[in-house]
């Protein structure tokens, strides 16, 4: 069982942005081929030209039209070549809706794959969420687009860095509009998919789960906000009378000081910069989003296109290496699982 390796599909993300460069230091090292087969999903040219901007031109590119194709050699990147960018069209480091569109293609392309399991699991680049919307693509960002791909009922954004795992309630909504969201149904539903992913992907049995209030000092008995009271404290009950394992509502302000401590194998943030904040100052560079719920497993970066670094080859591969390594673990642990039920 541990000697399998994972295939990974890889998208390149936007083509203007850091995504090609990153994917092709990451596909660099020879630790990544150690625990997985990486297979990046994309364009040749773009990737080729990130070979340039990052010193890696001794390495090889292979494009293919089908993963079987792929040899998985170090020292030779596979790319399912989509051959769906235009270069003249699509200026290194701006907006556009050419790059948008090829972004969310791969991003069609690896969710196919990954259904029909043809690789097993997807491991996402940056995409521009203003590009893809110039393209005609609604979504507020990558967990939106694949739950619909999927038609997954709930998907949860969980941040993960090696001393903290934060998922969430709601994520790329407006602070107010957050609030309203906030319900006992919500986060019962998201406590259920944190709670069965952490068993499945993360080989937890009985996952330790905090959530945090979202008012100051868990609203200090209604004084400071009754949401604890109507819709944060109901929801907890409900989890612990179904057999889940979980403590709260906890300020905010302390419950990630414990959690790193390692009182719990993960927290409940309500909102999107409540989780992001603790993650990001703790390590801006390695952080990994995963999305949980989801019939497919996907990791991804925790950071932008950075377009204002595009084709400067000093981007950090950081987050994009532990996002494969996560991927990787989380297929691992689900063959154990599968092959315990």
């Amino acid at each position: 069982m541990d000697s399998y390796k994972p295939l990974l599909g890889i998208t390149m993300g936007d083509p203007a942005g850091i995504g090609p460069e990153i994917a092709v230091k990451a596909l660099s090292k020879k630790e990544i081929y150690e625990i997985c087969r990486p297979l990046i999903i994309g364009d040749t040219k773009i990737i080729k030209r990130a070979l340039r901007f990052t010193n890696l031109e001794s390495l090889n590119v292979r494009g293919i039209s089908d993963p079987s194709e792929a040899k998985f050699e170090l020292g030779t990147i596979d790319v399912l070549d989509l051959n769906n960018v235009d270069i003249d069209r699509v200026p290194l480091g701006k907006v556009s809706a050419e790059a948008g569109k090829a972004s969310v293609e791969y991003i069609f392309k690896a969710v196919d794959l990954a259904l029909k399991k043809e690789i097993d699991a997807i491991v996402t680049g940056p995409i521009n969420k203003e590009a893809i919307n110039k393209a005609g693509y609604h979504y507020t960002g990558h967990t939106e687009l694949l739950k619909k791909l999927t038609k997954a009922e709930n998907a949860v954004m969980l941040l993960a860095i090696e001393k903290l795992k934060v998922a969430h309630v709601t994520t790329h909504v407006s602070l107010k509009k957050a609030i309203e969201l906030i319900t006992k149904e919500r986060v019962l539903k998201t406590l259920r998919t944190v709670h069965e992913s952490f068993i499945k992907y993360f080989g937890i049995k009985n996952p330790r789960i905090a959530v945090a209030s979202l008012n100051p000092h868990a609203g200090e008995g209604g004084l400071f906000g009754d949401e604890e009271i109507k819709q944060i404290t109901p929801a907890i009950e409900e989890a612990n009378a179904q057999g889940m394992n979980v403590v709260g509502p906890l300020p905010a302000d302390t419950i990630y000081y414990k959690a790193i401590r390692g009182d719990f194998d993960v927290v409940i943030a309500m909102y999107h910069d409540q989780g992001h904040i603790p993650i990001k100052v703790l390590d801006f560079y390695n952080g990994v989003n995963i999305t949980l719920g989801l019939p497919i497993i996907r990791t991804s970066v925790d950071h932008g296109t950075s377009f204002n670094r595009a084709g400067k080859g000093t981007a950090h591969p950081g987050s994009l290496i532990y996002a494969i390594k996560y991927a990787s673990m989380m297929v691992q642990n689900l063959k154990k699982h599968e092959t315990l039920s």
